[in-house]
């Protein structure tokens, strides 16, 4: 069946949407209990599954992390080791001392530069599955409030009325 949260949303929406007309009603309709509840069901089954999407995002972003802070202590060792070669004169002491510092320094800011890198990608991912969390999290808070009002049979108030048009309007 779907797969996506989205997906599933889109279903319940055209099961709503194309649901008969109670009569003499115009905002009330008839849904297949047993269908409309299995949607629900699988949309909350289908939350973990994008917060495990959520976590492994997170897992590569502390991955990536380590293994740039792998590779900058590597280029920091081999920095230092090469400084203990040229410390057999003073001159070639200096020098040595400098290239490993360049090199520590590089090092440094490139590991700052991945660290950035790896946090605006994570940060950006786990915006967007926050927002797609968070729309459709009021999507069925939204469709769970119309199917009650639905089920129970109950005239909308005149404030229920808009909230629902003010709703549709945004869809």
């Amino acid at each position: 069946m779907a797969s996506g949260v989205n997906e599933l949303l889109d279903m319940l929406f055209e099961s709503v949407e194309e649901a008969k007309n109670v009569p003499l009603s115009g905002d009330k309709c008839m849904l297949d209990r047993a269908e409309t509840l299995d949607l629900i069901d699988e949309i909350r089954g289908a939350f973990p599954m994008e917060l495990a999407e959520a976590r492994k995002l997170l897992a590569a972003r502390n991955d990536y992390l380590a293994s740039a802070k792998r590779e900058g202590e590597l280029i920091i060792q081999q920095a230092q080791e090469k400084a203990k070669q040229l410390l057999a004169e003073d001159e070639l002491l200096a020098k040595a001392k400098r290239e490993s510092e360049a090199i520590r320094r590089d090092a440094e800011a490139k590991s700052r530069e991945l660290k950035v890198a790896a946090n605006r990608y994570c940060d950006d991912a786990l915006r967007r599955t926050e927002e797609a969390v968070a729309e459709a999290y009021d999507e069925i808070k939204k469709s769970r409030g119309r199917f009650r009002a639905a089920a129970a049979g109950m005239e909308p108030t005149q404030s229920q009325s808009r909230a629902y048009d003010a709703a549709a309007d945004e869809d």
